[in-house]
């Protein structure tokens, strides 16, 4: 049976097809995904310009964060900390809408077909899959506004803004320009986004667990503090996974990077040059800073949303537990 916490009651649905998880459910799924999704990615949107920055000329900007920071404020003023914040919003609205949303379509759905027996069994491979697919869908979304993002970025005088840079873009590499970086960003999205919910799922329930209380059991403060402590430890693990790829995104979309040839070509070129190592460790703490703190904004924005809504994130439970 399934359980659906919301504000000062628990609904009991009579089976996984049940009104409570219906077409209503998932709009305010992806609805909620998409706010805490523009928040966070906007209110970080200075670390990010820091970090890409880095991770395209680490020569340059070598004295870390905040002294990167402060060395783009003296060259180019405080607003440079703010490049690419309207394509930042507004693309993590869309891709939090998708990939929130998605993850709790898929996952219902994986317990709807499997019982929910097997699903408590499985539930971790099932926020691995659930989350694998609703990335990908939320990744055709987001990659030309991340295209346009990371232009902006890397060269501060290429647009005036979103729809500028889109028309631009446009105009100068055509509709392919806008998915140079669907590969690498399906690289470093989709894996970023399997340990983000899974790890963020797996420590939620070891906390819990500790306490031996479930989440209807705690109150809506402790509810919180679990999940932003959880996605802390999620979003440095999916930081850390994902750096690789993030840095790729970053350089493919600077002019020129990688030379002629595929996209492919292009990537592998870039590999080679920048190294191993540097793939790995270049820009890493900023964007550990950056995601942990994000990805715990997002599980708490997420759920007060949900709750404001009248629903709450489904959570899986143990079918022969009593209730």
């Amino acid at each position: 049976m399934f359980v659906q916490n919301t504000p000062g009651s628990v609904l009991l649905a009579p089976s996984p097809a049940g009104t409570n998880y219906d077409l209503m459910y998932y709009l305010k799924g992806a609805a909620a995904g998409g706010i805490c999704c523009s928040i966070t990615h906007g209110a970080l949107c200075p670390v990010d310009v820091v970090k890409t920055r880095v991770q395209l000329d680490p020569v340059k900007y070598n004295s870390g964060l905040v002294g990167g920071m402060r060395q783009i404020v003296a060259e180019e003023g405080a607003m440079a900390l703010t490049t690419g914040l309207g394509a930042t919003a507004f693309g993590y609205f869309v891709q939090g809408w998708f990939k929130f949303g998605g993850v709790e379509f898929f996952k219902i759905k994986a317990v709807e077909a499997m019982g929910e027996e097997k699903a408590w069994t499985n539930k971790t491979a099932i926020y691995l899959g659930a989350s694998a697919c609703a990335e990908f869908i939320a990744d055709i979304f987001l990659c030309p506004l991340e295209a346009v993002r990371i232009r902006s970025v890397s060269d501060p005088e290429f647009c005036d803004g979103l729809l500028d840079g889109f028309g631009k873009m446009l105009k100068a590499d055509g509709i392919g320009g806008f998915y140079a970086g669907f590969l690498p960003i399906l690289a470093k999205q989709v894996p970023y986004t399997m340990a983000k919910f899974a790890v963020q799922g797996e420590v939620a329930d070891a906390m819990y667990a500790s306490m031996g209380k479930s989440p209807k059991d705690l109150s809506a403060s402790t509810n919180l503090g679990i999940s932003l402590t959880s996605g802390v430890v999620a979003g440095v693990a999916a930081a850390i996974i994902s750096h690789p790829a993030d840095t790729l995104l970053s350089k493919i979309n600077k002019k020129g990077a990688g030379g002629e040839g595929s996209m492919m070509a292009r990537l592998m070129n870039i590999a080679k040059e920048v190294g191993f190592v540097n793939l790995c460790t270049v820009g890493l703490l900023p964007r550990c800073i950056m995601i942990g703190t994000l990805t715990a904004g997002q599980f708490g924005i997420f759920d007060t949303v949900m709750g404001a809504l009248g629903a709450s994130k489904f959570h899986f439970h143990d079918p022969n537990e009593q209730h």
